[in-house]
């Protein structure tokens, strides 16, 4: 395991915290506005652009009744129906709420009166927080904030739609947000903030009229993230499909603005989208979402396929090589399995302690999965989801490959990264007519404990038979350990979608497991006893969802090659075929 922190990092925080706080008193002071103004106020938007993203209608017709369901919490406006002076009930809530991701649910109503309501609670905001608020304006927040007034620019800048003009007074404030996040663009955090908030300013410099020096800066900008943030193979730098997926559809909804418009953008662009449409494919179960690693959840299916059918049919690979990840595909089975290093530095604060874990469909639906996280969750799920305990892999000593910074001063200087991760995720792959042998070692427990885990995998070309193995072994360079006679404790755990019964054998050496079309799958070990335990799945949106998780738990010795047991526990999930009648999750 090596340090994902160093000293350099501390004076980093330490400086952007202080132009940040300089910032702050700048804006508080209000010498941005005084010195600055917006320029001529456009009469509409050039140019609406498609909002890619599925809207929630029954959260719409919530908002509609003053009820606000945001990230794992819900509060109802007050008594005037003014939701801006209720007070937030975390600060995830508060992001959510302020940033607007709920306001294509609300315009899409069917009736009128929802687009009515979309743009009173607009004014509404403009009226309370158009001054100066760190949290409202911070760059996170402001950046979704202008794609989402943009995404739905039909509801709120169409003048035919505000006969009082109410729609200039949306359009100037929107010039202000976009201003405001031209000036601070620097202090934008690393990662996908920084990405959004490029993409914020390159889509208001193509739909608002008369922007080309915005839109030149804005694209240079863009450029430089586009390069730092895509790897080579598509996937985005943060190791999340789901971020990869985002990324997808913010730069396909640029592109197909500036085709409208006639505007040209730089190569380096589409170059990136003819990158990312196949690694979103990569990321794709069969029923349309993401698999869920790194913070990401199975994402909008809707958003996801629009933005696939944008471009042309792309190729598949079983590979990911920059992204970590390998994933094969036979008889309509799909294995997702992380073999990539953990996300380092500002870019690990979504990153969770998933080495070596795996998600597996079936023409069934989802089997395996991992607890995954969707930003409609409530907080106090976040850190538990990022361990290691989380997700389909080994966990030793209660322990996680990766480790989170601990609460305290740290933690609030930096933010939630990853302290420590394996210094070294490495990966093989051997392909025959039988099949695809998988391989990976990680070596986040070899600091603490001395022993390195191994994980292989066989999946069979029919997609009926996955056998596995997992191994605890101790490094010859290493030498012999202090202490031959310690034992150490390990779970190898397989989490469940919710959608499949599971049942314990009589022994307890293997588990039926059923699929709501009433497929049915076995899972075998010689590990010793399987236990069927509680889980939980977050993957697919609030609320958490119960699930069980099959785990086998042992005994390592502090020694050997993993070559036997109880350093080697060998299990498969077997397909049995049809076996009776349909179910839905387990309690």
């Amino acid at each position: 395991m090596s340090q994902a922190i160093r000293l350099g990092d501390y004076a980093s925080a330490l400086w952007m915290s202080a132009r940040r706080e300089l910032s702050s008193s700048y804006n508080a002071l209000g010498l941005p506005q005084f010195l600055n103004g917006t320029g001529s106020i456009p009469a509409a938007l050039a140019y609406a652009p498609t909002d890619f993203y599925t809207a929630d209608l029954a959260r719409g017709a919530a908002i509609l009744e003053g009820r606000f369901p945001l990230a794992g919490d819900q509060i109802m406006a007050r008594d005037d129906r003014d939701i801006w002076r209720a007070v937030a009930p975390s600060r995830a809530f508060a992001g959510q709420l302020h940033s607007f991701v709920w306001l294509r649910d609300c315009a899409a109503l069917p009736e009128a009166e929802g687009a009515a309501e979309a743009r009173r609670l607009v004014d509404s905001w403009i009226s309370r927080y158009s001054n100066w608020n760190s949290f409202v304006w911070s760059e996170s927040v402001l950046s979704s904030r202008i794609l989402n007034w943009l995404r739905c620019g039909e509801a709120l800048f169409d003048p035919e739609s505000s006969p009082d003009k109410a729609h200039t007074k949306r359009l100037k404030s929107l010039l202000r947000q976009v201003r405001h996040l031209q000036r601070t663009y620097p202090l934008a955090e690393d990662g996908l903030v920084k990405f959004r908030s490029a993409c914020a300013l390159v889509l208001s410099g193509l739909c608002l009229p008369q922007q080309d020096s915005l839109l030149k800066t804005a694209l240079g900008q863009l450029e430089q993230e586009v390069t730092r943030q895509i790897l080579p193979d598509g996937g985005h730098v943060s190791r999340s499909p789901g971020a990869t997926a985002d990324a997808l559809i913010d730069l396909t909804t640029l592109v197909e603005v500036a085709e409208a418009r006639s505007i040209d953008l730089p190569s380096s662009i589409q170059k990136a989208i003819d990158r990312l449409r196949p690694m979103t494919r990569f990321f794709l179960m069969d029923d349309g979402g993401l698999a869920a690693f790194h913070g990401g959840g199975e994402g909008d299916r809707g958003a996801i396929k629009t933005a696939l059918e944008r471009g042309k049919p792309s190729r598949s690979f079983g590979f990911a090589p920059h992204s970590g990840y390998h994933r094969y595909v036979a008889g309509g089975a799909t294995v997702l399995f992380d073999v990539g290093d953990p996300p380092g530095g500002r870019l690990s604060t979504n990153g969770h302690a998933s080495a070596l874990a795996i998600e597996m469909a079936t023409p069934g639906g989802r089997l395996v999965v991992n607890c995954g996280w969707h930003d409609d969750q409530s907080a106090d799920w976040r850190e538990a989801v990022r361990a290691t305990a989380a997700h389909s892999t080994l966990v030793l000593e209660e322990a996680s490959s990766s480790r989170l910074l601990p609460p305290g001063w740290q933690r609030n200087l930096l933010g939630p990264r990853l302290a420590s991760r394996p210094s070294q995720v490495t990966a093989r792959r051997n392909e025959e007519d039988m099949g695809v042998w998988l391989e990976g070692v990680q070596t986040g427990y070899r600091e603490e404990f001395g022993l390195l885990h191994r994980r292989r995998i066989f999946q069979a070309a029919d997609g009926g038979d996955m056998r596995g193995e997992d191994a605890l072994f101790r490094s010859v360079s290493d030498g012999a350990p202090d202490d031959v006679d310690l034992r150490y404790r390990f779970a190898i755990r397989f989490h469940l979608h919710p959608s499949v019964r599971a049942s314990l054998s009589r022994d307890s050496m293997s588990a039926l497991l059923v699929q709501p079309n009433g497929d049915g799958w076995r899972f075998r070990t010689d590990g010793g006893p399987v236990s069927l335990e509680r889980s939980v799945y977050l993957a697919a949106g609030a609320p958490p969802q119960r699930t069980q998780q099959i785990v086998i738990h042992g005994e390592a010795e502090p020694f050997g090659a993993g070559d036997r047991p109880p350093n080697r526990v060998r299990w498969a999930f077997q397909r049995l075929g049809r076996i009776g009648g349909t179910g839905g999750g387990t309690e």
